[in-house]
């Protein structure tokens, strides 16, 4: 053990003087794989930076969920969305979603909602245009985020019994009361009266504009009801969504997916040959079409930062062939004295690594600092996984760089190494 950490500081002595004696050469060769990991990393940083925004934009979805549509979310297998097939399917019922919540097994909760865009909302003289109206059963804020900020969520019994009480958002809250407390106060929505009861906490807007509840009014279902036709499941009327979330130990909600079909054909009256007349979405669908679309970018990283790479590779080589001619003598008397193939083998491949990694520790630090750079509601974020990579890629670049010189100084003949000085 001691012998290999001497030899290990041996190397590093060696690659710490070949890059003080020559700093513009070696500086000059590191380039390449500076470039080359800066260019692969920063492109890995960026797409997984990206691709968590986008997907966080998707999170008002609801993680772990099931919804229940007559629109499928994407195309079928083929890349078709047949369209004409699904225009004059029946929309999710309130019978079905009671039917569903008394009968389904593998639920950890279920709620029926539907959504109206482009409401307005007053208050006194005040009114929040373009306002989001939604009517919602209980066990929402089981699926969905609804951190309250202000008062309080809907009780069971303002549910079920359709009360006319609303919980709003950020920017609803700021719009028609200002500075003003907005709890017990009475808002207006389609002629309708309501009670405000709690405030939502702000979320800001997402990287892709995705909704969030800043600009929502909440209120019971059956209370929305009395505004819009909506769950009667006729095909022409205000779509609900049914959303269902599964238990963790349902992998891949495999276990909900089957029951929940097999219970909608059941309400349908569908016979065995008859083709499903609902659609079965998962928002996890969205996310690996995504997900797809970020494995190209992230290879056109590895192709662009290949290049950069390749060069730096040959610039360590070229460094460790003058290294070895340089040292010949020096490799001579080590190998005189007794020093193994091994020792001097590994003393060069040491300093080929050494070398390389630090190329690719300076591109690393460039990409650290391009995160601080403002983008905007995108935030560069350099994980621990990409580091790790471009270390690692850093190694193996010298490893390959540094073998072929390495080894030519470890077959060197000892006497021959003392004359060349």
């Amino acid at each position: 053990m001691v012998i290999i950490v001497k030899l290990i500081m041996e190397s590093f002595r060696f690659a710490w003087n070949s890059l003080k004696m020559n700093v513009f050469r070696t500086t000059l060769s590191l380039l390449g794989v500076t470039v080359g990991i800066f260019a692969i990393i920063g492109v890995f940083t960026l797409v997984d930076s990206l691709e968590k925004s986008i997907k966080d934009s998707f999170s008002f979805l609801g993680a772990g969920t099931i919804y229940v549509n007559k629109w499928p979310f994407t195309p079928d297998e083929s890349g078709e969305y047949k369209w004409w097939d699904f225009w004059k399917r029946p929309n999710p019922s309130y019978s079905e979603y009671k039917f569903l919540n008394a009968n389904l097994n593998a639920k950890d909760a279920i709620t029926i909602f539907s959504t109206h865009r482009g409401a307005t909302f007053k208050y006194k003289n005040n009114s929040f245009d373009q306002g989001v109206y939604m009517g919602v059963a209980n066990g929402y804020d089981q699926i969905f985020s609804v951190p309250i900020e202000k008062g309080r969520y809907f009780t069971r019994d303002e549910v079920e019994r359709g009360r006319n009480v609303a919980v709003i958002g950020a920017n609803v809250a700021d719009v028609l009361f200002g500075n003003e407390n907005p709890l017990g106060k009475i808002i207006k929505i389609k002629g309708l009266k309501y009670y405000v009861i709690g405030v939502i906490r702000r979320e800001g807007e997402s990287f892709i504009g995705t909704p969030s509840n800043d600009d929502n009014c909440l209120v019971p279902y059956d209370s929305y009801r009395k505004v819009f036709s909506t769950g009667t499941g006729r095909w022409n009327e205000k779509p609900s969504n049914i959303v269902v979330k599964g238990f963790d130990w349902d992998v891949g909600l495999v276990q909900l997916e089957y029951e929940l079909r097999g219970l909608l054909r059941t309400k349908r009256g569908l016979r065995p040959k008859d083709k499903d007349n609902f659609a079965l979405n998962r928002p996890e669908a969205i996310a690996n079409v995504i997900g797809g679309v970020f494995d190209v970018l992230s290879l056109a990283g590895w192709f662009i930062g290949g290049f950069s790479i390749l060069v730096g590779g040959f610039g360590i080589a070229n460094i460790m062939f003058v290294s070895v001619r340089e040292r010949t003598n020096i490799i001579g008397i080590q190998k005189s004295l007794g020093a193994k193939n091994y020792f001097v083998l590994f003393q060069f491949l040491f300093e080929s690594v050494f070398l390389s990694v630090l190329g690719g520790a300076a591109g690393l630090v460039l990409v650290y600092m391009l995160s601080f750079i403002s983008l905007g509601s995108l935030e560069l974020s350099l994980s621990w996984q990409n580091v790790a990579l471009g270390i690692g890629v850093s190694m193996a670049i010298g490893v390959i760089s540094g073998i072929i010189p390495a080894a030519l100084a470890a077959r060197m003949d000892p006497v021959e190494a003392i004359r060349t000085a």
